[in-house]
Parts: structure tokens; C-alpha cells; sequence
């Protein structure tokens, strides 16, 4: 079943996973070469080559170098390639606010683009309770594991992903997802299983 038999065949949720990567001709993220430049920073004391006081890193290169990946995970975890560089930018505009107070900003980062693609189906489910015509979100194309993953409820979603795709340990899942790393493992067990009945029928 492609890259979906390789997650629902794993030994384990708490083993090392394969990774979750888009099935051929589907949508992608920008290259590297490709990544934009962050627009709408709010006014704010914090310049673009501030450097983070425990990596040494500045804003602008840790948007450079982490832009194009962070895209690639909002788009498996909003199911939606066009709005994940958006969501991605909301989420470096809010964290270059606090640049110079995040002390960890990648999990920072992740940690918000988790709560946007959240929010995200949260309004596509609200548009599509009202009686007007419903405008359907572009989606990643009809690749078995990119529908199997859009049925499962979003918390699910995003530990499965985080785990295959993110290759994050239960811990940093946990930080991302606001739990403990044994809800995070039953989370995986479960979407598992959910996958399996899945690609069974």
C-alpha cells in the first residue's frame, strides 16, 4: 500500500516509524531556494538578524532554514497545500514577536503550526455547516495515505504525523500536542488502528 502499508505495518507505535512523504505528482512545499520572504511583521524592537540567545541563530536564518520543512508538515497535518504556507507564516510572524524570549523556537514553532492546522479544519468544518455553498479546500490529491490520514481525528493526525513524518519522540509530540507522552503513545495505537480498518476495507 505505498508509504501507508509502511506506517500501519510498523512493529510498534513506539518504534521508529517510516516517514510519511508526498505520494508522486502531489502538491509540495517550496524548495529551499524558493522560500519566500516573511511578510506583515508587526512593528516590533526585534530585527531579522537578532541572534537567539541560545543557538546563536538570527530570525531571518532560522525562517530560511526551517520554512520549507515546517510547510511540508502543515500541509500533511491541514491536509491542505495551499493553505499551509500561510498558516506556516502566521506562525514565524507570532514567534518573531517573541524572538528574543523563546528560549527552544523550533518546538515553539511546531508547537503553534499544530494549533493553526487545528484551527484550520476547525473553520473548514464551521463553513461547511452553513447553508451556503460549499467551498471545498484544495486537498492533497486522492493518494490513499493522504485520505486515510484526513479521516482521523486531528489529534491523532497530528501524533501520527509528528511521529513518521516530524521522526519526533513521544516527549516532543507531547510538548507539541499540550499532553503527556503516554496520551501521545495511545494517540499513535489508536490512529494505527484506525489506518489499518482504513486501507482493510
Amino acid at each position: 500500500m505505498g508509504t501507508l502499508s509502511g506506517i500501519v505495518d510498523a512493529e510498534s507505535p513506539d518504534g521508529p516509524g517510516t516517514a510519511i512523504r508526498p505520494a508522486a505528482g502531489a502538491p509540495t512545499s517550496p524548495s529551499p531556494s524558493k522560500v519566500p520572504e516573511l511578510q506583515e511583521l508587526p512593528d516590533s524592537p526585534v530585527a531579522p538578524d537578532v541572534r537567539d540567545r541560545t543557538t546563536g541563530v538570527s530570525f531571518g536564518e532560522f525562517y530560511a532554514d526551517h520554512f520549507t520543512e515546517l510547510v511540508r508538515l502543515a500541509t500533511l497535518l491541514s491536509g491542505s497545500a495551499d493553505a499551509a504556507p500561510d498558516l506556516v507564516q502566521d506562525c514565524f510572524v507570532r514567534l518573531h514577536g517573541r524572538w528574543t524570549d523563546v528560549r527552544e523556537p523550533l518546538p515553539y514553532v511546531r508547537r503553534s503550526i499544530v494549533h493553526a492546522c487545528a484551527s484550520h479544519h476547525r473553520g473548514i468544518a464551521r463553513a461547511r455547516r452553513q447553508p451556503t455553498p460549499e467551498v471545498r479546500d484544495t486537498v492533497l490529491g486522492a493518494d490513499e495515505m493522504e485520505d486515510a490520514l484526513a479521516k482521523l481525528p486531528t489529534r491523532q493526525r497530528s501524533a501520527v504525523v509528528l511521529r513518521y513524518y516530524g521522526d519526533l519522540p513521544d516527549a516532543d509530540i507531547a510538548r507539541a500536542l499540550r499532553c503527556r507522552p503516554a496520551t501521545v503513545r495511545s494517540l499513535i495505537h489508536r490512529a494505527l488502528a484506525d489506518l489499518r480498518r482504513t486501507i482493510e476495507r
